[in-house]
């Protein structure tokens, strides 16, 4: 059985070393959206490592590779006020030992569930019936998606691509719908899911 990563490897140092570099990037307002790492500035991944490359957070970090994906989605998608200092908050809420597998069922049950109060939240004009039944297949996707989560069905790679199809089919239905008005909710919703993940990764 393979041995499970600890957060920082387990070690002060790593914590320290990280929290240090993503303290100066934030202070010299170095954090840019829509950019790894260029020219000494970057995204929330891009400013922790000096470098855009997700696969050595398990390295460096001792975070799963899923985890630092999930920084740099929400980095791309929150309000600009909050990801401002987003990737100091992340990192400072992950305790150093942790096992962060443990993370990834209660935060994908929160964005599944998420997704669902967002969609009840739509109001579609009967005329786009293309619309409702884009809508009502999410819905049964997140639901089932929901079902695997609480069963803690977690090691089929169905989960992961369930998981993904639910949250583009949602996000293609409210576009659809008001176009302006789901860019704004999007927003909303990534500060939201970025709380909810800090919560669970405080707890861990």
């Amino acid at each position: 059985m393979t041995k499970p990563i600890r957060a920082f490897h387990n070690d002060p140092a790593v914590k320290a070393k990280y929290m240090a570099r993503v303290e100066h990037h934030m202070a010299a307002d170095n954090f840019i959206r829509g950019t790894g790492w260029a020219g000494g500035r970057g995204c929330a991944v891009g400013c922790t490592l000096e470098a855009y490359d997700h696969t050595r957070y398990p390295v460096e970090l001792g975070i799963p590779e899923w985890l630092a994906y999930v920084e740099d989605t929400l980095f791309e998608g929150m309000s600009i006020d909050r990801s401002r200092t987003w990737p100091k908050d992340f990192l400072a809420a992950i305790n150093i030992g942790a096992d962060l597998e443990a993370a990834k069922a209660p935060f994908m049950l929160a964005v599944l569930r998420g997704n669902l109060a967002t969609l009840d939240a739509l109001v579609v004009d009967t005329e786009h019936q293309d619309v409702i039944k884009a809508i009502k297949g999410s819905r049964q996707v997140t639901e089932r998606c929901i079902e695997l989560y609480s069963r803690e069905d977690l090691y089929s790679d169905q989960w992961c691509e369930d998981a993904r199809s639910a949250a583009r089919s949602a996000a293609r239905s409210a576009e659809s719908a008001a176009e302006s008005a789901a860019r704004s909710a999007r927003s909303a919703a990534y500060d939201r899911y970025a709380e909810e993940l800090l919560t669970i990764l405080r707890a861990l």
